[in-house]
C-alpha cells in the first residue's frame, strides 16, 4: 500500500515525503515528531519560510542549539 502511494506522488512530492521520513526517524517520542510536523505546517502556511523559522525548526528537529 505505502508503495503505491509512492508512485501515485509527482517526483518532487516523493523526494519532500522521503526527506520528512527520513528527518522524522531521527526524533525519539511521538510527541517530538508531533511537535515538529505541527510547527512545519505552522510556518509554511503562508508559503514562505523566515531564517529565524528555519532555526526554529531545525532546533526542533535536533540539527543544532539556539541559544537565548
Amino acid at each position: 500500500m505505502f508503495n503505491l502511494f509512492m508512485k501515485l506522488l509527482t517526483p518532487e512530492k516523493r523526494a519532500l515525503f522521503e526527506l520528512i521520513l527520513r528527518v522524522t526517524s531521527k526524533l525519539d517520542t511521538a510527541e517530538e515528531r508531533k511537535d515538529a510536523a505541527n510547527y512545519c505546517l505552522e510556518i509554511l502556511d503562508d508559503g514562505r519560510v523566515s531564517p529565524v523559522e528555519w532555526a526554529k525548526f531545525g532546533k526542533k528537529l535536533g540539527v543544532f542549539r539556539l541559544s537565548n
